[in-house]
């Protein structure tokens, strides 16, 4: 599987942003995919996540702003980021696992290259 990850950009707090993941595979809608973002000098961390059911998980500090959704026809994985904040700048990642997972990194075999985020206050 192969993922691009797009929509980045500079945006002010409080605004809203799209991040988009398009895969490529015949076997897209078998996979659970996940959003991590990874700021200067920290962890690449979990931020949402939906499986192969449609089950979405969250971080704490996103939920209730940010929305993942997928459209298997498109092979194609969003992140809809509401009241962004200074804190959620980061490069956002897109990944991919055939695997059961916990949303943690390591069980994510695959990886886009990353979109990023910048939010200004």
């Amino acid at each position: 599987v192969q993922l691009q990850a797009s929509g980045g950009g500079l945006v002010q707090a409080g605004d809203s942003l799209s991040l988009t993941c398009a895969a490529s595979g015949r076997t897209f809608r078998g996979y659970n995919m996940g959003w991590f973002r990874q700021a200067p000098g920290k962890e690449r961390d979990f931020v949402a996540g939906i499986r192969w059911s449609g089950y979405t998980s969250y971080a704490d500090s996103v939920k209730g702003r940010f929305t993942i959704s997928r459209d298997n026809a498109k092979n194609t994985v969003y992140l809809q980021m509401n009241s962004l904040k200074p804190e959620d700048a980061a490069v956002y990642y897109c990944a991919a696992t055939a695997r059961a997972t916990s949303w943690i990194r390591s069980d994510f075999d695959y990886w886009g290259q990353g979109t990023q985020v910048t939010v200004s206050s």
